[in-house]
């Protein structure tokens, strides 16, 4: 990928991480902007959004971290498992959503609780990270369902852990909706990024090819 498509990536994420949350973030305190809205007090209703916007910023660098590390890793699993390595990236992911359930449930539910709220977060990722995929093969190949969804289960819940720990509700949903966002978004424009990359390098050869033989051509012969 070129610099110049790099930082179009980087900042249209950062975009999709601020709108998203500021969008969540409104529907998640709705009572809250209600009230202020209510009230026409305009000021903090803009403050808050502004806050939520930056922490959406946040949590799209955060994103992007975890995008390009998995990048990363994916070689070094292609590299060490080979032919094994989605075997293994399946095996991972199903630890993941059973100790998304699991582990929460033993660490946070109350007494007489249901497990229901404790899967339907895991369904709400497991459910996104299968969209997202089929979409991720439709512009490539079926090689690249696995690791889609490797990517958008297990690095998601990886980047959720901090906010997981807390187990606060809004905050819950107020960083997963742009994690799922933001590396939708990242997963499926790479192919275009790269591509557009390809192109730019191969008129840039063209380019100075063709600058290389006028000045060939201009210069006197020595016969």
């Amino acid at each position: 990928m070129t610099s110049r498509n790099w930082v179009h990536l980087f900042l249209t994420t950062l975009v999709v991480g601020a709108v998203t949350t500021a969008v969540v973030g409104f529907i998640v305190r709705w009572d809250e902007f209600q009230q202020l809205l209510s009230d026409f007090n305009i000021l903090e209703f803009l403050s808050i959004l502004v806050w939520l916007m930056g922490v959406g910023l946040i949590f799209s660098i955060l994103s992007q971290m975890g995008f390009f590390a998995y990048l990363t890793v994916h070689r070094f699993g292609l590299g060490i498992f080979k032919s094994l390595w989605n075997a293994v990236q399946i095996l991972l992911i199903a630890f993941v959503l059973f100790d998304l359930v699991y582990l929460r449930y033993n660490a946070f539910a109350e007494s007489g609780e249901s497990l229901m709220s404790y899967i339907g977060l895991a369904v709400i990722v497991l459910v996104t990270g299968l969209i997202v995929s089929f979409l991720k093969v439709k512009q490539t190949n079926k090689e690249a369902f696995i690791p889609a969804l490797f990517f958008m289960i297990v690095v998601t819940v990886i980047e959720w852990v901090p906010v997981l720990r807390v187990n606060e509700h809004s905050w819950l949903y107020l960083m997963l909706f742009p994690l799922l966002a933001c590396n939708a978004y990242q997963l499926l424009v790479l192919q275009r990024l790269n591509q557009k990359s390809l192109e730019e390098r191969k008129a840039l050869e063209e380019k100075v090819k063709a600058k290389t033989n006028k000045k060939a051509q201009k210069k006197p012969s020595n016969a």
